[in-house]
């Protein structure tokens, strides 16, 4: 077996991307405080066909060197915007119609392999600051969470490892 080159891989320019068709997810970031995590979240948004990132608070915005080392350009192909408060942006999409999901460990959470999305609606995942997770008013302003079940004894992911498990899943319950 031989690893496939990088010029081999089919990518899309930056036009093609911005004109493809996109799954029905926003990812919200809600106060993330490392830029590496904040680049991996264009990253994988990238990879995935994601709408667009709704940075929040405290969250960087590009351009900055530190989010670029992680996002490799992502930041020039995924749509995203920075709102100051979370539940503003939270209020603005769900009057666009999205249904409001927080990544969370939280009574009541459905676990991500119970998750069917609806072929109709539009959906927008909150993840939280590495620390303290999605905000309490946050999550009360959201119609659901969402939680990886986890076996071992620490019982937390890193963001970007948690963006990655979530969006994947997404994607392969609506694309795939």
């Amino acid at each position: 077996m031989r690893k496939t080159k990088n010029e081999e891989l089919p990518r899309l320019s930056v036009d093609e991307f911005k004109n493809t068709q996109k799954i029905p997810l926003v990812i919200v970031l809600d106060n993330i405080r490392s830029m590496n995590n904040i680049g991996s979240a264009f990253r994988t948004s990238d990879a995935f066909l994601i709408e667009q990132i709704v940075l929040c608070g405290i969250t960087a915005q590009p351009p900055h060197r530190e989010i670029h080392r992680t996002a490799l350009g992502a930041t020039d192909t995924v749509d995203w915007t920075h709102v100051e408060d979370t539940l503003e942006a939270l209020r603005d999409l769900r009057s666009r119609g999205y249904t409001l999901l927080a990544v969370e460990q939280a009574e009541g959470s459905t676990s991500l392999q119970d998750f069917k999305p609806d072929p109709g609606k539009r959906y927008a995942l909150v993840f939280g600051n590495e620390v303290q997770g999605v905000q309490q008013d946050v999550v009360d302003a959201c119609d659901g969470c969402l939680e990886i079940p986890q076996y071992g004894t620490k019982h937390s992911l890193n963001i970007s490892v948690s963006m990655g498990v979530v969006i994947w899943d997404f994607f392969q319950k609506t694309r795939l």
